[in-house]
């Protein structure tokens, strides 16, 4: 098997909406077909958010999407936003190869910093993240506006 990570394209629309359900419906975050568009088109053009893939044997398999950030203490981070790979290739090294390119776009931009959040529940990808980071022991709380 033929392992590859690039920007995503304009013929990945429907395998990566594929992946992105299946991302959205393992965190139980309801998402209209109408923030998929938007989020597709902002993908692509490279709107604040950059989108990776991992193609085995040339078909989308996984996804990463990541942003650059300031904060208080650094000009540029980068947050791992959303990590899926189709659960049938699990195991695989997706998800390594993912964030390893992740991490070379970061040090490319010189980021000070690079992180992602994961339900404490995700054993699976704790797993991974357990092997790869750090865990700083944060806990995350969310404000409804």
């Amino acid at each position: 098997m033929t392992l590859r990570v690039a920007p995503l394209q304009p013929g990945d629309r429907s395998a990566w909406e594929r992946l992105a359900r299946g991302y959205k419906a393992f965190y139980n975050t309801p998402t209209t077909d109408d923030e998929y568009a938007r989020a597709w088109i902002r993908l692509l053009n490279e709107e604040g958010i950059h989108g990776l893939g991992a193609y085995l044997d040339g078909e989308l398999r996984g996804l990463a999407h990541y942003l650059f950030h300031a904060n208080t203490w650094a000009s540029s981070v980068c947050y791992l936003q959303d990590l899926y790979t189709d659960p049938s290739v699990r195991g695989q090294g997706l998800g390594r190869a993912l964030i390893e390119a992740v991490a070379d776009q970061a040090r490319q931009r010189g980021a000070a910093r690079y992180y992602w959040l994961t339900q404490a529940h995700n054993a699976t990808a704790r797993a991974l993240y357990d092997r790869l980071a750090h865990h700083g022991g944060f806990v995350r709380y969310d404000y409804s506006l």
